[in-house]
């Protein structure tokens, strides 16, 4: 699987989450202190985030990483 493809899937992921909490990407963006456009590029698949961002957002998403990882 290509890295675009995987970066993708990791951005459906933290969406699907993210939307299941009924969270805006602006409420996301405040918890986890990155920006919403840094939200807003990783759930297209656009940025690589950092291990310690995705464990971030885990965290604040209330779900176990290896959720978010699923199919990357």
């Amino acid at each position: 699987m290509s890295e675009k493809m995987r970066l993708k899937n990791l951005g459906i992921n933290i969406k699907s989450e993210r939307l299941r909490r009924n969270l805006s990407q602006e409420r996301l963006a405040e918890l986890t202190n990155i920006s919403r456009n840094s939200v807003s590029l990783i759930e297209t698949g656009k940025i690589n985030p950092t291990i310690l961002k995705v464990i971030d957002i885990a965290r604040v998403l209330d779900v176990d990483v290896n959720v978010l990882l699923k199919e990357v």
